[in-house]
């Protein structure tokens, strides 16, 4: 006997007649007779098609994961540090001359050159183990945690504005500012502790408010694009405290003739968090603690968080919802401001108390923009990023000291990080990740273009 194919493709099939053959149906033909499979109805009767199991979807939502990103990123950034520094290395160049006679001392002299550098790194940023007590030894930490704590508030001034769709870059002379407010309003009124540290902190880090205000002011009032206004903003700051620094009876230290501020007052530095052998850790990291808490609850917490990420995710529909978005652009540029003054007062009421110029900023104001990309804008982001920053520069002075490795090597290390962060795409094709429904989506309208531009 013949009949028809059951698939409907008209060729004949030779066997069991066509009303003999078993139904064809199921989620891969089409047929609407066998419901999908859910998770409430798992199995495969009658030619469903199982969900895949539950450890196989965690695993592949982990795999596209911002953190697991983040971190792959770092570790490419780690391996051509290492090659990097292996290039640089004498002791590899040498061996290198004769690598195919004794290819071993060149392999060695590879290893002995990243593992020194990045032993010495790590000597230099979270534990000595080569020192007498146990003080020496966690010193180091100690320097990270200092280090970190101006990066971290200048990159949560960035991230925040980041949340509402502005792009500061305006953090040095935020910074620059904060200082000069500072020193003018406080340094010379001589009060007790209690009072002049808090007075100065807070003149800080109200002149970075008023100063990054001015930009928000600004954009809201004349549309005035925020990277134009802040990159002249950071110049204003910089040739105004230089004058200052200049200028007797403003900012220039009394009976002296350098372009420098006075000190900051005994009463107006923080003090040692765990007292005179660990300098670089005062109680401004635990300000800086508090202002992550303050960061984090405003924006992810607060109604006023709400209005601001409502703004940053698409001003014409929080406009619509009756937001004031030109309101919104001036809070964030304000808070923006305010958190790279207490960045400014992390310099002068902690690292640097003998006296400022122009020069206070010390680069954190553009580092902080790194920090606020490889955080994600998300406040503990931040927090983790400025650590991560804080260390790789506290080991960058042991790996120079010790190994002979220049300083550069980490700023590459550093700029790699931010080019990998930027491109998850490029740390999906290395380590071979799950593509991302974004990026599915977008390779199938790439697809179709290019078959209807060829046909």
């Amino acid at each position: 006997m013949s009949g028809q194919n059951p698939a409907g493709s008209g060729e004949p099939l030779n066997g069991l007649p066509p009303d003999q053959l078993p139904a064809v149906s199921g989620p891969l033909t089409g047929s609407p007779d066998v419901p999908a499979p859910t998770p409430d109805a798992p199995g495969a009767v009658d030619g469903e098609v199982p969900p895949p199991p539950r450890q196989n979807v965690f695993i592949k939502e982990l795999l596209r994961s911002n953190w697991v990103t983040t971190v792959l990123a770092i570790v490419v950034a780690m391996i051509v540090g290492g090659i990097l520094m292996a290039l640089t290395d004498e002791d590899v160049q040498e061996a290198a001359g004769y690598f195919f006679a004794r290819p071993t001392d060149t392999l060695g002299a590879v290893w002995n050159a990243v593992y020194g550098g990045y032993e010495a790194m790590f000597r230099g940023a979270i534990f000595n183990p080569r020192a007498n007590d146990f003080a020496t030894q966690i010193r180091p930490l100690t320097n990270t945690l200092g280090f970190a704590a101006p990066l971290i508030a200048a990159g949560l001034g960035v991230a925040l504005a980041f949340r509402v769709g502005l792009f500061n870059i305006g953090g040095r002379g935020q910074i620059l500012i904060a200082c000069a407010t500072a020193a003018l309003l406080t340094f010379n009124l001589n009060l007790p502790m209690f009072l002049q540290l808090p007075l100065t902190l807070a003149a800080g880090i109200a002149g970075g408010a008023i100063w990054g205000g001015i930009v928000g002011v600004l954009k809201a009032k004349t549309g005035a694009h925020e990277v134009i206004l802040t990159i002249m903003l950071n110049y204003v700051a910089f040739y105004l405290v230089t004058w200052m620094v200049r200028t007797p009876g403003l900012l220039q230290r009394p009976a002296g003739d350098q372009p420098i501020s006075s000190g900051t007052p005994a009463n107006a530095q923080f003090p040692d968090l765990l007292g005179p052998r660990f300098p670089l850790l005062d109680w401004g990291f635990l300000i800086v603690i508090g202002a992550t808490v303050f960061v984090w609850w405003l924006v992810e917490r607060s109604s006023l968080g709400f209005r601001l990420r409502a703004v940053g995710e698409n001003p014409h529909a929080a406009r619509a919802s009756g937001i004031s978005v030109q309101r919104m652009y001036i809070y964030a540029m304000l808070f923006a401001g305010g958190l790279a003054g207490l960045a400014g007062m992390n310099q002068i009421q902690g690292s640097v108390t003998t006296g400022f110029d122009g020069l206070i900023d010390a680069g954190i104001g553009f580092d902080a923009i790194t920090v606020a990309l490889l955080g994600r804008s998300r406040a503990w982001g931040v927090f983790a990023a400025g650590l991560l920053f804080g260390a790789l520069k506290a080991g960058s002075f042991t790996m120079q000291a010790s190994q002979d490795i220049p300083v550069d090597i980490v700023l590459v290390v550093q700029s790699l990080i931010v080019l990998f962060i930027a491109a998850p795409p490029l740390i999906r094709t290395i380590f071979f990740l799950p593509k991302t429904d974004a990026e599915k989506a977008a390779k199938a309208r790439a697809k179709a273009a290019k078959k209807a531009v060829s046909a």
